[in-house]
């Protein structure tokens, strides 16, 4: 039997490996591996594979826009999706965008390879099964709820405004009232923490949110919202994004008081 062809996109080069081992003992050819979007369209297109992983977290295009580009190039791989978040409208979009499966993390080598061995089976699309396959874990946290916000908006995990916006949303949530006053008191928390400097951390936000608006997801920004927030190039401030985050993840009763 002709091996199957297999490309690999994830962040985690510790995990990568360690699923590239285990579906080369399943009789996988592991073709690629990489950890950034725009070389693992390169290899879709090089290598032509049966089957892709594609981790939500990616350097440069992530997995979203990697499910993106695969369709709009007409590629004939079987996708599997994996990712840290438990927000059913996320995975939704993942599944609608070509995916056949969606993993959630952290999911064991085995079965990656099991799922991918029934995708490449005589008439196994894949599409018998329009729910996600999760694992077994604990409850999602609440930096995988921020991070799963984040992928689904385009901030990308590789610049510095992601860390920073990260943490004050968490201090947001933690005290709300921080909100009413970032220059003097969340900016500051936030350089204290990563050792830089408030005007730094500013700037790097500021960034982070223009980065998401000049993507041009504002219908998925809208969507994770629930609600019709910012129509075309309008974008709010690091306050207002903040805060939008983090009513939305309070009213979500992620965190009791």
């Amino acid at each position: 039997m002709q091996q199957k062809k297999i490309v690999i996109l994830e962040s985690n080069k510790e995990t990568a490996q360690e699923t590239a081992d285990h579906l080369r003992g399943e009789a996988f050819e592991v073709c690629g591996i990489t950890d950034d979007g725009n070389e693992g369209i390169a290899m879709a297109e090089r290598f032509r594979p049966d089957v892709i992983l594609v981790s939500l977290v990616l350097k440069e295009l992530d997995g979203f826009g990697v499910l993106d580009k695969l369709k709009s190039m007409r590629s004939t791989a079987a996708v599997i999706a994996m990712g840290s978040f438990a927000d059913d409208e996320l995975i939704a979009r993942v599944l609608e965008k070509g995916a056949r499966y969606y993993l959630m993390k952290p999911v064991s080598p085995a079965v990656v390879a099991a799922r991918a061995k029934e995708l490449v089976q005589p008439g196994g699309s894949g599409r018998e099964s329009s729910l996600p396959v999760r694992e077994k874990r604990s409850p999602v946290s609440l930096d995988e709820k921020i991070s799963g916000i984040f992928i689904s908006i385009g901030i990308p995990p590789h610049i510095k405004g992601y860390g920073y916006l990260r943490e004050g949303i968490k201090m947001a949530v933690a005290d709300p009232s921080i909100i009413n006053n970032v220059t003097k008191r969340l900016y500051p928390k936030i350089a204290e923490k990563f050792g830089t400097t408030a005007s730094k951390v500013e700037r790097a936000i500021r960034h982070s949110i223009e980065v998401a608006w000049n993507r041009q997801r504002v219908e998925a920004i809208n969507a994770v919202f629930g609600v019709r927030v910012y129509i075309g190039t309008d974008k709010p401030t690091n306050s207002e994004f903040i805060a939008l985050v983090a009513d939305k993840l309070i009213l979500e009763g992620l965190v009791n008081y």
